[in-house]
């Protein structure tokens, strides 16, 4: 994978804790930046963190699924690209609040990184540098959701529908590009 793709990846499995963090901001009545902060850590912090399970996990079972490890990735970033896409129509209303405490945040965090775990078994498959895409992971991961809380204290629920679209977008874009390299049909 590319610098590019890793970043196009961190930018999409970002968009999860980017909505959550816009919901946060929607609830304060004034913007604080030391909860801002503290969302962008716990979100940084876990989607980091997940893939570097996953990129473990991957490795420990390589030898069993090396000859369809690009249909692995690429079933995989569908269903998590999907699932973002089909939330970004959905009108659930969230009845979050702005409690950054550890509970609260645990909880969001652990729930948003899920697919990093998936993403980074395929990382272990597709030989990517795992420091350096667990280091833009986080960043990105912290960075965007400290301006999603200003975002949502300012701008309202507006934007959160539509990043859960991109990031969808993003990530089943990158799965077919995977697949479409290994099968020889696009080479980059």
């Amino acid at each position: 994978m590319s610098i590019t793709e890793i970043v196009l990846l961190s930018i999409g499995l970002a968009m999860d804790a980017f909505a959550v963090s816009i919901c946060k901001g929607i609830q304060m009545k004034k913007m604080n930046w030391r909860k801002a902060i503290i969302i962008g850590l716990w979100f940084g912090g876990f989607q980091a963190l997940m893939p570097t399970i996953g990129y473990f996990l991957g490795t420990t079972f390589e030898s069993v699924v090396t000859s369809i490890d690009h249909w692995i990735a690429f079933a995989l970033l569908e269903i998590i690209g999907g699932n973002m896409l089909k939330e970004s129509f959905s009108n659930e209303e969230d009845d979050g609040n702005d409690d950054v405490g550890v509970k609260t945040m645990f909880f969001l965090a652990v729930a948003t990184s899920i697919d990093a775990l998936a993403v980074g078994i395929t990382f272990a498959f597709l030989k990517v540098n795992l420091l350096l895409a667990i280091s833009l992971i986080g960043v990105i991961s912290f960075i965007l959701p400290v301006f999603g809380t200003k975002i949502g204290n300012r701008f309202g629920d507006k934007y959160k529908s539509k990043a859960e679209f991109v990031g969808g977008m993003i990530l089943v874009l990158l799965g077919i590009k995977i697949l479409l390299e290994h099968l020889g049909v696009i080479s980059f």
